[in-house]
């Protein structure tokens, strides 16, 4: 794959694993630190992915024609320099929620640039015939770091407090930005031919190609649902098991780390399982499997027994995700052109967040109103109903003349398009 993507791995993989370091930081200082509750956790896990989105809309079409590898490195210094607000206020004793929501959009608007500026980049490094090979590996790292994060992080603010996984998480993007500059230059300024000025045209780019697109248009409406009622269920989980149910941090990191196992089983099967059934067949049966087990969370209970439902529950869903996740992203390269990549890919992330934010504040309410368990449920049915839309695309793609083997196509987070995960 050559020594420059090494160096992206590289810097991937440690940028995923201060991500994982810091899993649910936010939410878990909120509780801990600032005595919050579901309402207030899921204002938190909401208003900053949706104002963020909101702020990296016109940043599209802006880096799509700029070079991709300095708007990376720039995206992870930002994120780098809002993190370190937090340990500094905390320090002060002047940390609020008011702070956290700020830092939120901010690391948010990054994550969509960064993350759509480095699947063009990853697309023009990366040979066509190994973008699958390169999102597999990334995937790979991405779960990799998902085992070892949560109960290190866990561990971590038991020892040192709650921000000790932030400061990380903040480090982790620095290094992140000096492993993509030894990568090394070479990339070249990408050419436009209409004007240079930003049209208004220009942001709806991104959603047009989406929409009209009979491959990438089953795969955005089943991946908008499917994440969203996923990850809504994420904060009433938080407060009924680090709150009624008494779980510790380190417990609650170590129900979500050991069933990563299963992400490096799926991230490992992918290629093999397209090379013998092909793309649409391992599509519509991994997004399938995953739909099915979210739903047994409502069911969680105090203790051992609840610790290892919850281990079970999250390995069925992140060996089926792991499988999903790499065919998907490079699916969703190979169907879109190179000059529109940064585009669709930040018209794909923030229609995502926009989407999971809202959900979340409605489930956050939910919950209030209701109790976690019945969040937890409703998310879990809902869920159930996302297959079906997978069911008229993706096309199967041709394989190339030329190729002898050239496994099929399809980010994120965590994790799309061989970028790192979403904070």
């Amino acid at each position: 794959m050559g020594r420059r993507f090494g160096w992206l791995w590289a810097a991937y993989s440690v940028s995923a694993l201060g991500t994982y370091l810091a899993f649910d930081a936010f939410s878990v200082i909120a509780v801990l630190a600032l005595h919050a509750g579901s309402a207030e956790v899921a204002l938190l896990a909401a208003t900053g992915p949706a104002v963020g989105a909101v702020l990296a809309v016109p940043l599209g079409p802006w880096v799509e024609f700029r070079r991709k590898r300095p708007v990376m490195m720039g995206m992870d210094l930002v994120r780098f320099a809002a993190l370190l607000t937090i340990p500094a206020a905390y320090a002060l004793g002047g940390l609020g929620l008011g702070q956290l929501l700020f830092v939120s959009m901010i690391v948010a608007a990054a994550d969509i640039t960064f993350n759509a500026a480095s699947g063009a980049f990853v697309k023009s490094l990366v040979p066509a015939d190994r973008l699958l090979t390169a999102n597999a590996r990334f995937e790979s790292a991405n779960w990799t770091a998902l085992v070892l994060g949560p109960p290190l992080g866990g561990a971590a603010i038991g020892l040192f407090g709650p921000v000790t996984t932030v400061v990380a998480n903040a480090v982790s993007f620095l290094l992140s930005a000096l492993g993509i500059r030894a990568a090394g230059d070479g990339e070249p300024r990408p050419e436009r031919k209409n004007a240079q000025r930003l049209r208004a045209a220009d942001l709806l780019d991104g959603w047009r190609h989406i929409l009209s697109s009979p491959d990438l248009r089953p795969l955005f409406f089943n991946n908008l649902a499917a994440n969203a009622l996923i990850m809504v269920a994420a904060p009433p989980l938080a407060v009924l098991m680090l709150g009624p149910l008494g779980f510790t941090p380190w417990q609650y990191g170590l129900a979500f780390a050991v069933p990563c196992l299963g992400g490096l089983l799926g991230s490992r099967l992918a290629r093999p399982l397209v090379a013998r059934h092909g793309q649409r067949r391992v599509l519509r049966t991994a997004a399938t499997l995953r739909a099915v087990w979210p739903l047994g969370l409502a069911f969680v209970r105090p203790g051992l027994p609840g610790l290892l439902l919850v281990m079970v529950l999250e390995l069925g869903v992140i060996t089926c995700s792991a499988v999903y996740s790499p065919v998907y992203a490079t699916r969703r390269l190979e169907c879109t052109p190179d000059d529109r990549v940064v585009r669709t890919l930040s018209a794909w992330s923030v229609t995502g967040k926009a989407t999971t934010a809202a959900l979340t504040a409605l489930w956050g309410l939910l919950a209030a109103l209701t109790g976690p368990r019945t969040a937890i449920a409703l998310a879990g049915v809902l869920l159930l109903a996302t297959p079906p839309l997978l069911w008229r695309g993706p096309r199967e793609p041709q394989k190339p003349r030329e190729a002898t083997e050239r496994p099929s196509p399809a980010t994120a987070p965590p994790s799309p398009a061989g970028s790192p995960p979403s904070r």
